[in-house]
């Protein structure tokens, strides 16, 4: 079954020197763009992440450092994503945990804020997990019927993501042919930041999830612990929550202000 869609999603993957969100770099990335009107585009990119890769990455995704040496770094290439990824919802598998929050810091270290506030995020993974539990090569051959070969290749797997929700589709009349349906079916979390280190409650308020302040209010923390926002400032925290923090803390003391602006007049 073709997406049904109102304005363009693109499905895309990563390979990487490793799984920390906040230190490690992309050495390949594929975006496969899919139009209203059913048309695609397609960009496939070896990245230098500027650090080692490790054998244990190599091992899994085949890129070497030899590779990649002459490949251009994430910035030179920064603006060109950006810019193919403009007013795009986003896809992928596994994609809300890592490779969304992971290519986030990657823009933001290149100077861009990719913003995620508006778009539609569908996790292909989730859907899979809720429906059947398997992983992406078993989901491809359960859904597709056929073996997935040069898996942990970017472009493989964005295509065989691709292919499983369009088979996702057909096989369960429940799933709606809608963004908005399969974003939030596909959402497992209430993420404020996109690591999930603050998420939002029950009554919508911005809560830790880690740590001694898990459940806490993060506007109230930081109002009776300052320390505790130097203390993640200056931490191995994804620059993405540094943002967010700083967003929150930014406007209680702006809210704050106004109250004590009000209460003098």
């Amino acid at each position: 079954m073709q997406l049904n869609l109102t304005r363009p999603i693109a499905f895309f993957d990563l390979e990487t020197t490793g799984i920390r969100v906040g230190s490690d770099r992309i050495v390949e990335i594929c975006l496969l763009k899919i139009n209203p009107d059913g048309s695609k585009d397609i960009k496939t990119k070896r990245i230098n992440p500027t650090i080692p890769i490790p054998p244990e990455a190599s091992a899994i995704h085949g890129i070497q450092d030899e590779d990649v040496k002459d490949a251009p770094v994430f910035k030179a290439v920064a603006h060109e994503l950006f810019n193919f990824l403009e007013g795009c919802d986003l896809g992928g598998y596994n994609s809300n945990k890592f490779d969304i929050p992971l290519l986030a810091e990657e823009f933001l270290r290149a100077g861009l804020d990719f913003d995620i506030k508006g778009r539609k995020l569908i996790d292909v993974q989730n859907i899979f997990h809720k429906k059947e539990q398997r992983t992406l090569g078993a989901a491809y051959k359960f859904y597709c019927h056929q073996n997935l070969d040069q898996a942990h290749s970017a472009e493989a797997d964005t295509k065989a993501t691709l292919a499983i929700l369009e088979a996702q589709l057909d096989r369960y009349p429940d799933l709606k042919n809608d963004t908005a349906f399969l974003h939030e079916f596909s959402n497992q979390t209430s993420n404020v930041d996109l690591a999930g280190r603050i998420v939002f409650n029950k009554e919508g308020v911005e809560v830790f999830n880690f740590g001694k302040h898990t459940g806490k209010s993060v506007e109230h923390v930081f109002e009776t612990e300052p320390s505790y926002y130097k203390w993640m400032m200056d931490g191995d925290f994804p620059l993405f929550t540094k943002k967010t923090i700083t967003q929150i803390r930014l406007r209680a003391i702006g809210n704050k202000a106004i109250s004590k602006g009000e209460s003098t007049k």
